[in-house]
């Protein structure tokens, strides 16, 4: 499993914003034939910062992720959004399970 933890620094007057086009995003990419998961999350001590889980079944389903319409927009439209550059950093997903609802 190809994991990435996406780190996002927001800034305050952007935070609605970015949580609109994320949540588009997210509807897109769950929907992508490699992507497993995707989860978006703000946190709890400071609402200005995100972390995007994103994993895909191998590193050419994640870097295609990156070629799709509905990427390419969310990147083109929170740039101006971001308080600090977003870093990504790749795992190995080693243990995954499935959300238990």
């Amino acid at each position: 499993m190809h994991v990435t933890l996406v780190y996002v620094h927001v800034k305050p007057d952007h935070v609605a914003d970015f949580i609109v086009a994320t949540k588009t995003n997210h509807s897109h990419s769950m929907q992508e034939p490699g992507n497993r998961r995707f989860d978006v999350m703000q946190q709890a001590d400071d609402p200005t910062r995100f972390v995007l889980y994103e994993a895909y079944v191998s590193a050419e389903d994640a870097a295609a992720h990156k070629q799709t319409a509905h990427y390419l927009q969310w990147r083109d439209t929170v740039a101006g959004w971001m308080a600090s550059p977003r870093q990504g950093v790749l795992h190995h997903g080693l243990f995954m399970g499935s959300p238990r609802l």
